[in-house]
Parts: structure tokens; C-alpha cells; sequence
């Protein structure tokens, strides 16, 4: 249980790694934090549309894969402390 508990851990950390270069790399919408530290000058620089969108499926993957992650890692805590009573 122990080992279970520490690769969770271990991908939960890797995950959020990985969502937050994801979610830094998607182009912004506009009116956000990305236009206030000079976003708004490179929207001629971004990838193209489909680039785009493949991005932001892999976010919500991640994304999704995180959250997993998270009800697993809740799960396993939950039915370890109930084994010891």
C-alpha cells in the first residue's frame, strides 16, 4: 500500500508539472495576465489552429489524468486509514 501511495504521489506532482508548462503554453483569450506581460504583441507568433487546438486537448488531458490522480491517491488514504481500525 505503501508503494502505491508514493507512485501516486510521484505522478501527481509530475502532472502538475506538466499542466502548468501546458496551460503557460496555451495562447490567451485576451484581457488576462498573458496581454498584461506583453501576450497580447505576439498573437502573429502563435502555432496555427490546429496546433492550437491539439494543445488544449492535451491540457485537458492532463488535466483530467491529474484529477484521477488526486480521487486515487484520496481513495487509497481513505480505505488505508478504514484497514487499521
Amino acid at each position: 500500500m505503501e508503494t502505491l501511495k508514493i507512485t501516486l504521489m510521484v505522478v501527481i506532482a509530475i502532472l502538475s508539472v506538466m499542466t502548468i508548462l501546458l496551460v503557460l503554453l496555451n495562447r490567451g483569450k485576451g484581457g488576462g495576465l498573458s496581454d498584461m506581460f506583453g501576450g497580447g504583441m505576439t498573437t502573429s507568433l502563435n502555432s496555427s489552429g490546429m496546433a492550437s487546438k491539439n494543445l488544449i486537448r492535451m491540457t485537458v488531458v492532463i488535466i483530467l489524468l491529474w484529477v484521477f490522480a488526486i480521487i486515487g491517491y484520496a481513495l487509497v488514504l481513505r480505505f488505508e486509514t478504514t484497514a487499521l481500525l
